[in-house]
């Protein structure tokens, strides 16, 4: 085959291309999932919004009436770029950017502090970077959404909700803390977080049924019992959430309505 063939069908430049090694070890199997699923749904919006939506579902807008990379779906290229654009954007905030919260299973950074140049600073985690990617990645394979002009009105309501969420991320303990109280109200959900808390693997470990033998006793793993201490610790935690939306929505409220009083 000769250079030209390949120089035909093959990109010039791979976007991303100063991912390292460390950055694409990052890429878990969750994010290529993620970012396929995204990329597909992606075009075929694009698709639908402009009457190209092809039957079998594969997306038809391409560059030069053609795939980057020759694959029957554009999807499928896009989510080739978006992968590596998302691996070099990743190492990027992770070198850069002070961490703002930690998973509480892997003890691992999941959300960031990221700062625009020309706008104010809100959080990020792997679904906001994926989602970056992907728009990156179809634009730079010909996908670009019709634009819509945003009011004036929407553009106060998205920065009052950025920042209503940015604060209250920052508080997220003590609102679970005012709602949780002593734990006497949710009896189920205090014993399920102190099995989990001293479990080695949780995967491993049959949480609720431990639970149930602690509290009706009888055989481990009993079918009725389990469905028992699951259905109440559903409960419990519809009640623990409700009560946490009410402290977010009190604390909210009364932030907005302090600001009013002091521009009056």
């Amino acid at each position: 085959m000769s250079h030209a063939f390949f120089s035909r069908e093959i990109p010039s430049t791979v976007p991303a291309e100063a991912a390292t090694r460390e950055d694409m070890a990052r890429v878990t199997e969750a994010d290529w999932a993620a970012i396929v699923t995204h990329a597909h749904r992606y075009c075929w919006k694009v698709d639908a919004s402009r009457s190209r939506k092809r039957a079998d579902r594969s997306a038809t807008i391409a560059r030069d009436g053609h795939a980057a990379y020759g694959t029957d779906d554009v999807s499928d290229d896009i989510a080739h770029d978006a992968v590596l654009i998302y691996a070099r954007r990743l190492g990027m905030i992770i070198r850069g950017c002070v961490v703002a919260s930690v998973d509480a299973t892997t003890r691992e950074a999941d959300r960031w502090q990221y700062q625009p140049h020309d706008a104010d600073m809100f959080l990020v985690d792997r679904a906001t970077i994926r989602s970056w990617a992907v728009t990156d990645a179809a634009q730079r394979n010909g996908y670009r959404p019709t634009r819509r002009d945003t009011s004036p009105e929407e553009l106060e309501t998205q920065a009052e909700h950025l920042a209503a969420v940015t604060y209250l991320s920052g508080v997220s303990h003590v609102v679970f803390a005012a709602a949780w109280g002593d734990g006497r109200d949710f009896p189920i959900l205090r014993r399920v977080i102190a099995v989990a808390g001293a479990a080695e693997d949780l995967g491993r470990t049959g949480v609720f049924a431990i639970v149930a033998q602690q509290i009706y006793g009888g055989k481990y793993g009993s079918r009725r019992s389990v469905i028992k201490v699951r259905d109440a610790a559903l409960t419990e935690a519809r009640e623990l959430t409700a009560r946490c939306d009410s402290i977010r929505d009190a604390l909210t409220h009364h932030d907005r309505h302090r600001r009013t009083t002091t521009g009056d």
